[in-house]
């Protein structure tokens, strides 16, 4: 007799990857709304190249609090990934 195996269900959620000066590894940052913060970080680095600013978010992955300045930033990306 055969067993049907179901299909897992995955759902996909969006992450932000800051890629920094001097680091190898990307942080991988999760947020309620990925778009908008992306936006956001992308338009801070346009503009800060004169004059750093400091950076500071709240997230909702493993890192709970992301604090940088803008000049260390050398990347921005965003990532989604399916997960069960």
């Amino acid at each position: 007799m055969q067993q049907a195996f179901s299909q897992p269900q995955f759902k996909t959620r969006t992450s932000i990857l800051v890629f920094m000066k001097g680091n190898a590894a990307p942080m991988v940052l999760y947020f309620e709304n990925p778009t908008a913060v992306y936006e956001e970080l992308i338009q801070i680095v346009k503009t800060s190249s004169a004059s750093p600013k400091l950076i500071e978010k709240e997230t909702v992955g493993p890192i709970r609090k992301f604090c940088i300045m803008s000049n260390q930033i050398s990347a921005i990306a965003m990532q989604e990934e399916q997960y069960v």
